[in-house]
């Protein structure tokens, strides 16, 4: 998907809602896992239809399904299909937070790009510019750099001044240089709407992913105020509100009223 594609459908549909799609056994329907063969794809295909109307993107985090061996996988490869088929204007974001020598993201970017069809990638800039340049080789995908996290041991390394600025600054910086605006984004935490205003002067046209929104408490008003540009230049996402505003029956619903809900307070910026 190109960066025009996705400020089309955000500006068509007036809402920039990224829909997290990490689904916990624990935690769904127990109709559904009682009465389906898989459950956590059957969960994923209800919660898609309730919300695609509210949202622009998806964002299965891979370790929802790696944590169930081959059946997981094949529940995110059944999910990512389901959606390329039947909601093909939404951006898929494999949430997978890959990095490592060359080579190896190099077949990183393989499998998710060529083998599971997302769109687009997280990815920990850790290790340089060697462990993220073969994502971004992928003509028409995005690589989606961790810039700054809302995590608690965040300010372990990120914040850790060096010359006079904190080290997710020389982070987002440096890897900027590597990609444009047409193919990199950067993850920027909800709780940390205060720096977002800063990281938004350091890459003005960039898309930032923001998660924690809802369940989290971010706060979507602060994080508007701090992160919009002339292009929208956000995705919202929101996974546990929307996926768990019910455990019961109605779950898809619920969802999709949770999704509408975050849609209706977007719009007002359109």
């Amino acid at each position: 998907m190109t960066r025009q594609q996705l400020i089309k459908q955000i500006r068509d549909k007036k809402t920039f809602l990224c829909v997290g799609l990490d689904p916990d056994a624990e935690k769904l329907p127990k109709d559904l896992l009682e009465d389906e063969d898989n459950p956590i794809y059957e969960f994923n295909k209800e919660i898609i239809d309730a919300t695609a109307d509210y949202c622009v993107a998806f964002k299965p985090n891979t370790a929802f399904y790696e944590a169930y061996g081959l059946n997981g996988l094949n529940s995110l490869d059944k999910t990512i299909h389901y959606i390329k088929t039947n909601y093909p204007d939404h951006l898929v974001i494999a949430d997978a937070k890959r990095g490592d020598i060359g080579n190896t993201s190099a077949m990183y970017a393989r499998a998710f790009f060529k083998r599971f069809k997302a769109d687009a990638i997280t990815v920990a800039p850790y290790m340089g510019r060697d462990s993220i340049k073969p994502f971004l080789d992928f003509e028409n995908k995005w690589t989606i750099v961790l810039g700054l996290t809302s995590n608690e041991g965040a300010s372990d390394f990120q914040q850790l001044l060096v010359d006079g600025q904190p080290l997710y600054k020389h982070v987002i910086k440096a890897c900027a240089s590597w990609g444009t605006p047409e193919n990199m984004m950067f993850v920027v935490g909800a709780t940390k709407a205060e720096q977002l205003g800063e990281i938004r002067q350091l890459v003005p046209d960039h898309f930032l992913l923001v998660p924690g929104v809802g369940a989290q408490g971010g706060d979507l008003k602060a994080v508007c105020e701090q992160g919009l540009n002339k292009d929208i230049g956000l995705l919202i996402n929101s996974s546990r509100a929307i996926l768990y505003a019910s455990s019961g029956a109605d779950f898809a619903q619920r969802a999709g009223e949770e999704a509408a809900k975050v849609a209706a307070e977007m719009s007002i910026y359109f």
